[in-house]
């Protein structure tokens, strides 16, 4: 293909930039570790280059020089996201913050702690442990994932039923907008309302808006109590069924996960586990607080009729071990191909419709699709396994995908419930969104970037 006048100016604007950083790359071992995330998605070529920050300066500065020369910039945290929202391609440059990795402050009584975006999900926690406290959101990566990537995406996890997704657990923002001014959003207090809330409106912005480079998130107060139990069923119906009948019994768990029986047996192959023998399905389940082990007793009675036998895990160790099964669903499918993963979120009174439908959804297109789900919130993740060098943007996967979120929205619910949408998924917004509300996010997107050099064609 041919270079046009356009495209070097452009490529030697980068080269600029980059050598003007305190730390920026051009290297191609470094451009390449930076180019994708964890979809199984790899763009066609590689960014021009990377700024690896260490400083809220070095990111205006970033932001400066790449308004005055037009230059797209894709912020990246810890790549760990699963929709290709910090993809980055020829003509782009990755700015990295997974370097500002500093915890900030912590203030045990007002129950928050300040940190910066490099921060890990599972750092922040074990920093609020040292004072009886814990972060809410609990995305199964936890252990690989940063708080700026969490933000990016309004990330969910395992507790969200009970504790609320992202949003719900930041109380202020420092962002680097795309022209280099710094603004604040937010407050430490848990009330406010003056004004819009541009708080929210950056939590699940996709980098779309401008770069979190500082976040105070609100702790609480760790349960005093936690029960354990795993149920396992004769199939992923009966147990989304059990699921349900949890949620009418008019207690909220604080961990309720599904997996199918397919990634049962992919997960007893990577851990040596035999939980696939015991079940064609599996539901972890946890009460906390006060009442834990009576709402315990009554989420046991719901699920009985359903279930073929349960456990109750009988000290942390135990209960350590059910949670890593569902921890290692993603990493343990890995070992069987490339893995594309869905994000659909449905009410939770059909998620025996959904998973029913997902199933006729693989046989009919051919594609291995395995599910797990957060069942208490109604978010279900079906994965697509493919082979190596097969397409998850074209082709079967495609459909598969397409067929998934169709589902979805035809039974009241989303094709994205905390993953993004990244650059895999806007091909269904409209379907979803509307075009008036889709145009008016464009004009949003203007006010805040009105170049377009924010993670472009990435969420809307």
């Amino acid at each position: 293909m041919s270079t046009t006048a356009n495209d070097t100016t452009a490529t030697r604007s980068a080269a600029g930039l980059i050598a003007a950083a305190r730390n920026g790359s051009t290297e191609e071992a470094d451009r390449r570790s930076v180019n994708t995330d964890r979809s199984g998605y790899t763009p066609s070529s590689l960014p021009d280059g990377v700024v690896y920050a260490t400083a809220v300066e070095d990111v205006v500065d970033t932001m400066v020089r790449a308004t005055a020369d037009r230059i797209p910039v894709v912020a990246r945290g810890a790549g760990t996201g699963l929709a290709a929202g910090s993809s980055a391609q020829a003509g782009e440059i990755v700015l990295d913050l997974s370097r500002m990795n500093r915890i900030l402050r912590i203030d045990p009584l007002e129950q928050l702690i300040v940190v910066e975006p490099g921060v890990l999900n599972a750092e922040v926690n074990a920093a609020a442990a040292e004072h009886g406290l814990f972060y809410a959101p609990d995305p199964a990566s936890t252990a690989i994932c940063s708080i700026g990537g969490n933000i990016a995406t309004n990330a969910g996890g395992m507790r969200c039923a009970k504790y609320g997704v992202t949003r719900e657990s930041v109380l202020a923002l420092k962002v680097v907008l795309p022209d280099g001014r710094i603004l604040v959003t937010g407050r430490e207090t848990i009330k406010g309302v003056t004004g819009y809330d541009l708080n929210a409106l950056f939590i699940g912005s996709e980098g779309t808006l401008g770069v979190v480079v500082e976040a105070t998130l609100r702790l609480r107060p760790m349960p005093v109590s936690t029960a354990t139990v795993a149920a396992y069923f004769p199939d992923i119906v009966a147990a989304a069924e059990a699921a349900s009948a949890i949620i009418a019994s008019r207690i909220t768990p604080s961990v309720l996960e599904l997996m199918d029986g397919p990634t049962l047996a992919a997960v007893d192959a990577a851990l040596g586990t035999d939980y696939r023998s015991r079940g064609g399905a599996f539901l972890l389940a946890q009460t906390d607080g006060y009442g834990a082990f009576l709402e315990q007793d009554v989420l046991i009675k719901a699920i009985e009729p359903f279930a073929t036998s349960y456990e109750k895990a009988t000290d942390p160790d135990h209960t350590a071990e059910l949670l890593r099964a569902r921890r290692e669903a993603i990493p343990s499918l890995e070992l069987l191909g490339t893995v594309c993963i869905g994000d659909v979120g449905v009410p939770r009174g059909r998620l025996a419709e959904m998973v029913t439908g997902i199933e006729e959804i693989s046989r009919r297109t051919g594609v291995r699709i395995f599910t797990v789900a957060h069942a208490a919130d109604g978010n279900l993740h079906p994965m697509i396994v493919l082979d190596e060098g097969q397409p998850s943007t074209e082709g079967p996967a495609k459909a598969a995908l397409a067929q998934m979120f169709e589902l979805a929205r035809s039974l009241g619910g989303t094709l994205t419930g905390e993953h993004g949408v990244g650059l895999l998924k806007r091909d269904w917004l409209v379907d979803e969104l509307g075009n008036d509300s889709l145009g008016l996010q464009h004009a949003i997107k203007g006010v805040f970037d009105p170049l377009g050099i924010l993670n472009p064609g990435k969420g809307i």
